[in-house]
């Protein structure tokens, strides 16, 4: 049976730097992120590289992967999530994530699950959704 959560996170820190060329359209860059969970999952600062594509200078496409170590449902580990989303020209962010199969540890071994997070220009606290099954 799965459980629905909810909560927020924060962005912590946020390193950006271009990858290939910066002077044509669309653009590459990589960035390494640290966010903050609160709710139903618990993070306090979690290991994030996305690869971006910048279509325009407002909008595009990301994917990567976010190692979240804390806790999820009050049991402690940690796992992997893989993460895609747009960024829209009026700066809305819409992601969707999975957790990576075998990737819980501990108390979360066998965690497997999915969830979605809307970010508007200006928020500090982004809320998410996430449904999972721990075994």
């Amino acid at each position: 049976m799965s459980t629905t959560t909810t909560g927020h996170f924060t962005f912590a820190d946020w390193q950006e730097r271009p990858a290939g060329p910066a002077d044509a359209w669309p653009r590459l860059a990589h960035a390494s992120v640290v966010n903050a969970f609160s709710g139903g999952v618990e993070a306090e600062g979690t290991t994030c590289e996305y690869t971006i594509v910048y279509i325009t200078e407002k909008t595009g496409a990301f994917a990567g992967m976010e190692l979240l170590t804390g806790r999820v449902g009050g049991r402690a580990g940690a796992f992997v999530v893989e993460e895609r989303g747009t960024y829209d020209e009026d700066g809305t962010v819409h992601c969707v994530f999975e957790v990576v199969a075998g990737s819980g540890t501990g108390e979360l071994t066998g965690l497997s699950g999915s969830g979605a997070f809307t970010a508007r220009a200006g928020e500090t606290t982004v809320p998410y959704t996430f449904e999972y099954v721990l075994e």
